[in-house]
């Protein structure tokens, strides 16, 4: 007798879009609302240039998602976390109406984007944990549709709705959003964790004179750190370090300290597993695993091409006719739809033939938009001679925007499964916040670099250079642990119904 079939929502992943929304919105209340709002409260030029700051909970939140993994379950710190940012949001809103909302302001946004970044780790958690490898997979294609649709919500219709009325209706609003999320999760959300440690345990760990000792003696050495390079004499250094940007910095830092632990992992795992410690073992168990330096240095690499690209896209759109307001409407149309395509598409190739199968032509195909730049370069390399004559067609522009696009899609989807799969049981959250903060090495080389090598060698040559840095990434895909895969049970998901 066949067993019966689990309840609707059981068998049918709606939860993806609703929780990839919840997890977007707010981090676009925080990144696409936070230099508008300086700016219509008055703050100056420089304040409102700091605003940047407010991404840096997303490029360091690795630091405690081990905390996620390791207490209570990833429901329960969805579910806590969602509803701390609901009522982030209703703190934001009230200081936009209070007479310091800059300094009410400042301190609510700073909540929110910490928030808001945990309760990133913790829905990145449940999806790894919920779903089989396959099932991830074909998924990974609905959590960016979600999390644009977010973007495009808070970024277009809440902004819009402040404008039109104030800060306050429009962040009351939405909380309100949010908030009715939150209740269907509560309410809905499947089931599936052996809860961990209990969170009361979280207190005590953390409370530890030890703990405290090695958090003041971070505190201190970074103390120092700016103290030395404030010295007169290291002007010129840091004058050069200056280039490379905080979360770069961060990312930068993550790595140099992972190559050097990677030398010692196993010896560290035997003594970490004997201490209990489940913060250090989160990292340390991540180097645990086939040729970790291979899996290190393909992460790195995977975007250094195409952030030098994208670091001078619009400047190279701009210098052959192409305006700001032509080039935010390809993107926003044609490029948004065609990303959305080739994430979908390239999730379910993975999911039916198998990352192995996968991953070279879909990394090969996010390298082709170097020729489509070279070739546009190529083809109006008058108009950097003589604008006066012309501009480059907008047509042409949008074809190459929209297979620029999808073939992005192809690589983002392939390289986010990769991600996945680097992940082991125990600390999925926690490995998965390592491998997306190791990206950021590739952007904080591109933005030091990028305008010195256009200047110097111009576009034409320029786009041949992003492509030559592509290629480190493709060469190292035959050496990484990708082994023929069927769809695994019981890798810390539910099996499929």
């Amino acid at each position: 007798m066949a067993a019966p079939k689990p309840p609707f929502r059981e068998r049918n992943p709606w939860w993806i879009v609703t929780t990839y929304f919840a997890e977007g919105f707010p981090a676009s209340l925080v990144r696409q609302f936070v230099t508008a709002y300086f700016k219509e409260h008055g703050a100056s030029l420089q304040a409102t240039g700091l605003t940047s700051l407010f991404n840096l909970p997303w490029t360091i939140k690795f630091l405690w998602a081990p905390f996620i993994d390791a207490y209570a379950t990833k429901r329960r710190w969805l579910l806590l976390l969602e509803l701390s940012v609901v009522v982030g949001i209703v703190l934001l809103a009230l200081a936009s109406a209070s007479p310091e909302p800059l300094l009410l302001g400042t301190l609510a946004f700073v909540l929110l984007a910490f928030l808001s970044a945990s309760h990133d780790i913790a829905i990145d958690g449940y999806y790894l944990e919920r779903l089989d490898r396959t099932e991830q997979a074909r998924n990974v294609g609905l959590q960016s549709f979600a999390y644009r649709m977010a973007m495009v919500s808070a970024g277009g219709g809440v902004l819009w709705l402040c404008g039109q009325t104030s800060w306050l209706v429009g962040y009351l609003t939405a909380a309100v959003v949010l908030g009715g999320v939150w209740v269907l999760h509560a309410t809905a959300l499947p089931r599936f964790e052996q809860p961990k440690r209990p969170l009361s345990e979280l207190v005590s760990y953390l409370s530890r004179p030890r703990t405290v000792l090695v958090l003041t003696a971070g505190v201190a050495v970074v103390a120092i750190l700016r103290a030395v390079l404030d010295l007169p004499a290291l002007a010129p250094v840091t004058a050069l370090l200056g280039k490379l940007s905080l979360p770069g910095w961060i990312a930068v830092g993550l790595l140099v300290a992972l190559a050097t632990l990677a030398l010692r992992a196993r010896a560290l795992k035997e003594r970490l597993y004997a201490s209990g410690s489940p913060y250090a073992l989160a990292f340390v168990d991540y180097l645990d695993q086939p040729r970790i330096g291979v899996v290190l240095a393909f992460i790195v690499t995977f975007r250094i091409g195409e952030a030098l690209l994208q670091s001078l896209a619009y400047p190279f759109f701009k210098d052959i006719g192409i305006t700001l307001e032509q080039y935010s409407l390809a993107h926003n149309t044609c490029g948004l739809i065609a990303t959305f395509t080739g994430t979908i598409v390239g999730g379910m190739l993975i999911a039916d033939y198998g990352l192995k199968r996968c991953l070279a032509p879909s990394i090969l195909a996010f390298n082709t938009l170097h020729f489509l730049y070279m070739y546009l370069a190529v083809r109006y390399d008058w108009i950097f001679q003589r604008p006066d004559l012309g501009r480059a067609s907008f047509l042409l522009v949008c074809v190459v925007i929209t297979v620029e696009a999808l073939a992005v899609g192809f690589g983002n989807a392939a390289f986010t499964v990769f991600i996945m799969r680097t992940t082991k049981q125990s600390y999925k959250a926690a490995q998965f916040a390592i491998g997306t903060g190791l990206m950021n090495v590739a952007g904080t080389l591109a933005g030091v670099v990028s305008g010195f090598l256009a200047a110097q060698f111009g576009f034409v040559a320029y786009f041949g250079i992003t492509f030559v840095a592509a290629l480190p990434n493709l060469f190292l895909i035959p050496f990484l642990p990708l082994p023929e895969e069927a769809p695994k049970q019981g890798d810390g998901a539910q099996p499929k119904a």
